[in-house]
């Protein structure tokens, strides 16, 4: 995989089918642009960028503490860097909430955005059981990667698919858990930021699973109230890692959804 020259040394695969703005796709917190190989090889007639975030993956961290800019620069300055001029941006978890961000402050760079298992307004009951899982993070590494992939994926799911829960702990345990932790806590400390959803002005679509525990039906409902020019589409029978699990619902749905809204790249 090649990286990046600009400082983040960014990990990434870009495959350029033609002119078109391509689709990114940013994956979340403790995971890995790995995640995103079922879509790789859905949409082989779209131009695909994938990339690991800072301190995840092949993308090292060389900072004591990580911001929201940090992610929004790493992504602004990678597609600078590969000279693209527009894109179809889809944020998955703690991804989309760097998609939003990147959306408010960079409205000329985007043709669509998906907000895909976004949280928004928790409530405090639902940060005591985040703030909870970060403190396990913190002290039982496996039990709480172990926690982490039987929350993402339904139990049928899980027991057809032995290979699934053993890359994703993987992963999961492949990452530096020094720079996992840096991540997680701007994800359990995030608060919604009315602002940024309101300068979010281009076509999007916000979607989770219908049996989230994390990133709720209600909070993507809401989010989709919230936002100009939003509509919201929920995944039947998915939880949280739906474009594995619900693979062709999830792909199908993309497709419709970016093919609808390209323009000049």
């Amino acid at each position: 995989m090649p990286n990046t020259s600009e400082r983040y040394k960014t990990d990434y695969l870009f495959k350029k089918k033609n002119d078109k703005a391509p689709i990114v796709f940013i994956h979340g917190v403790g995971l890995t642009k790995e995640i995103w190989n079922s879509q790789i090889k859905f949409f082989k007639d779209h131009n695909i960028l994938t990339y690991d975030l800072i301190g995840h993956g092949k993308t090292p961290l060389e900072k004591t503490q990580l911001n929201f800019e940090d992610f929004t620069k790493q992504l602004l300055n990678l597609i600078n860097e590969l000279e693209i001029n527009k894109i179809h941006l889809v944020g998955f978890s703690l991804g989309s909430l760097i998609a939003r961000n990147f959306a408010a402050a960079h409205q000329d760079k985007l043709s669509s955005l998906v907000l895909y298992a976004s949280i928004y307004k928790r409530s405090e009951e639902q940060k005591r059981v985040v703030q909870n899982r970060f403190e396990l993070m913190k002290t039982s590494k496996k039990a709480s990667q172990d926690r982490a992939v039987r929350r993402w994926f339904s139990d049928t799911f899980l027991r057809e698919n032995k290979e699934v829960y053993d890359k994703i702990f993987s992963m999961l345990s492949e990452n530096n858990h020094t720079n996992l932790l840096k991540a997680y806590k701007l994800f359990v400390n995030y608060k919604d930021d009315e602002q940024i959803l309101n300068n979010i002005n281009t076509n999007t679509l916000v979607t989770t699973g219908q049996y989230d525990v994390g990133s709720t039906t209600e909070m993507a409902k809401n989010l989709s109230e919230k936002i100009k020019k939003s509509k919201y589409i929920e995944i039947k029978n998915g939880k949280h890692l739906c474009n594995i699990e619900c693979s062709k619902d999830f792909n199908k749905m993309i497709e419709l959804f970016v093919d609808q809204n390209y323009d000049e790249a």
